[in-house]
């Protein structure tokens, strides 16, 4: 059976989620796409010219047939920024689903948890589908999902700095009680492996943006990831072995001659 990530009804194959931002020219961007995998693109409404089509813009590097175009509200401070931005989004027949965020710090770019969970609400009561971006606060998570939002996606660690996963133990703990949506770790991973572990802790999917954009060679970190969440998911499936504090031997003793 197809092992495919369902939000809001809607199926995909590929559980990585890939930006649009910070890359060296738009044809790599669209090269990376594809050696990506990915089936959804997210792309900052306010950063890109979305009103007047006549323009050369990155949305001419992303084909509506193949990809979902999912527009977010990176950039925004306020809760009246952010439900704009998605209204405009909506308006000029982008879509009807966003990425939320609403960000309370300039320098870190944490979200503002009480400005998101508002404007999530807002927006869901205007028929909107909300994937919102959130800190790993289990309890902003189940008031996300409480108040309509389709997934949770939980940072790893701050926006565009590559940790790779910070708090492992809140991440883990939001997967074993958030079961209601998927869940999308989002924001921080910096290479194949932070996807895979993050994959490994049973979360439903991985979206990223510079650990490709900034990448030495960007197509090649593009495949990287997919094979990343594949291997991931995979292992996740199939149980990993218990730890255990010893040895023990991969072989059986008995009938060994002695």
């Amino acid at each position: 059976m197809a092992d495919n990530i369902v939000i809001a009804g809607r199926e995909f194959r590929s559980r990585l989620f890939v930006g649009t931002g910070k890359y060296r020219s738009n044809q790599e961007m669209a090269r990376c796409h594809e050696a990506s995998g990915a089936e959804v693109v997210t792309v900052a409404v306010r950063r890109v010219n979305v009103t007047d089509r006549s323009k050369e813009s990155l949305l001419d590097y992303i084909d509506p047939k193949k990809y979902f175009l999912l527009p977010n509200t990176a950039g925004c401070y306020t809760v009246d920024e952010a439900v704009r931005t998605a209204r405009l989004a909506r308006e000029v027949g982008l879509s009807n689903w966003v990425k939320l965020e609403v960000i309370g710090d300039e320098r870190t770019l944490f979200p503002d948890n009480a400005g998101l969970l508002e404007a999530t609400r807002i927006l869901v009561k205007e028929g909107f589908v909300v994937l919102a971006y959130t800190n790993d606060d289990l309890i902003n998570a189940k008031r996300l999902v409480d108040a309509g939002a389709a997934a949770v996606m939980p940072l790893a660690a701050p926006i565009g700095s590559g940790l790779g996963i910070q708090n492992e133990n809140n991440l883990t703990i939001i997967r074993e009680m958030i079961t209601g949506v998927p869940l999308i770790v989002d924001a921080g991973v910096g290479t194949a492996s932070d996807v895979t572990r993050a994959m490994e802790l049973g979360f439903d999917g991985v979206l990223l943006n510079t650990a490709i954009a900034a990448a030495g060679d960007a197509v090649k970190m593009a495949e990287a990831m997919k094979l990343g969440v594949d291997a991931g998911r995979l292992a996740y499936l199939a149980g990993r072995m218990p730890k255990k504090r010893y040895a023990t031997a991969s072989s059986p003793v008995e009938g060994v001659v002695r």
